[in-house]
């Protein structure tokens, strides 16, 4: 264990001392210990100087491997699995086949959102989840108490989790095992990557192509080695895989969304699967029906600030007649468009693309307009 500056206990990953020993900075985030940067050495400062914006760069030209193991992982299994957890979610979990995965969206009887997560069918009557590392407590304690007896959830603790993104991901990849190369846009398979029983989903967190590999706590250093032993490949932190999300227009869990937002007003009104807008037979599926069918309040927007200054979280925006708009839930410098980036919500009548939006920056006014999104395209293998 380590700790914060106030000695609240942090709980570490199993790469924890990998981290320390390839530079990393570690910073405190979602309870854990967490390499927000590194200042490699060796071959490895030779590919990427360091910092997040090479880090940034490198994940959208060559790859990037991320510990994610802070997050929550788990089984469901049981006779009837599927339709069993459709009731707690607005996707389409009874449609899903073997071998594919879900993102999708636990949510209270208000509309809010519990979390987001990703949901993989790995068998009969067998999904595999991934939640969020700050939420994952309160999603296992909501998915026990909302399943049927026969439905046993089982933490996998004993479990790391890897993101390796990027447009070679799928090169390096291919040198491992063709089996996970040849995988579709969120399609899961079990594989063996260098002697490790893995599995392994088509997806991540950049709006790059690129895997997530759930890996043996134990055997999870030899697996970095091995990756980082590519030349394509470099460790990549927490700084950069923000800048990365919020250039994809990814929400991220406690910023973007939260219990007091729906998905409607997120802009997630295409988790709601096909099926389920027949019965909206899920909690909040009534709240949703009617902002889908009467609007809702505010919307998440792209949001584009003049200038080079950024425009961070919880920034007021105003619109241009002086009245309150809404607010930036995240924003930062975007490195692949050399500019400021921001998403946040506002008014439904200033939600258009084109519209003129004043930002409050430390005391200051600044010109914004809102944008589509993502910033930058999404490069995800279809």
């Amino acid at each position: 264990m380590t700790s914060q500056d106030d000695h609240t206990p942090l709980l570490i990953t199993p790469l924890d001392q990998w981290h320390r020993r390839h530079g990393a900075r570690m910073v405190p985030f979602a309870g854990y210990a967490m390499p927000v940067q590194y200042d490699l050495t060796g071959d490895l400062a030779a590919r990427c100087r360091g910092g997040v914006l090479a880090e940034h760069l490198h994940t959208r030209t060559q790859a990037g491997l991320f510990d994610v193991s802070h997050m929550g992982q788990a089984f469901l299994s049981g006779p009837g699995v599927a339709a069993a957890l459709e009731k707690l979610v607005p996707g389409d979990i009874v449609g899903l086949k073997p071998g594919r995965q879900r993102y999708t969206l636990l949510t209270n009887e208000a509309g809010g959102i519990i979390d987001d997560l990703m949901v993989a069918c790995v068998g009969e009557d067998r999904l595999f989840l991934v939640v969020n590392a700050s939420r994952k407590d309160v999603d296992f304690v909501h998915l026990a108490a909302g399943l049927p007896d026969s439905i046993v959830l089982t933490r996998l603790e004993d479990r790391a989790l890897l993101a390796l993104q990027g447009p070679a991901a799928v090169a390096v990849m291919g040198r491992l095992s063709p089996e996970a190369a040849a995988l579709p846009f969120m399609g899961v398979a079990s594989v063996s990557l260098g002697g490790a029983e893995c599995l392994v989903s088509r997806s991540g967190y950049t709006g790059e192509d690129g895997f997530e590999i759930s890996v043996p706590a134990d055997q999870v250093e030899a697996l970095a080695d091995l990756l980082t032993g590519f030349p394509e490949v470099v460790p990549v932190g927490l700084g950069a895989r923000d800048s990365l999300r919020l250039e994809a227009g990814l929400c991220l869990y406690g910023n973007d969304i939260d219990e007091l937002t729906s998905p409607i007003e997120a802009g997630l009104t295409w988790v709601i699967g096909k099926r389920r807008k027949m019965d909206w037979d899920f909690p909040g599926g009534l709240v949703m029906r009617d902002q889908l069918d009467n609007g809702a309040p505010r919307r998440r927007v792209g949001i584009r600030p003049d200038g080079r200054a950024p425009a961070r979280g919880q920034t007021t925006i105003m619109a241009e007649d002086g009245t309150e708009a809404g607010i930036v839930t995240s924003g930062g410098f975007g490195p692949s468009v050399n500019g400021p980036v921001g998403m946040g919500y506002v008014r439904r009548d200033l939600s258009a693309d084109g519209t003129k939006l004043i930002l409050i920056v430390r005391g200051k006014a600044v010109p914004a307009t809102v944008v589509p999104l993502p910033f930058t395209p999404h490069r995800y293998i279809r």
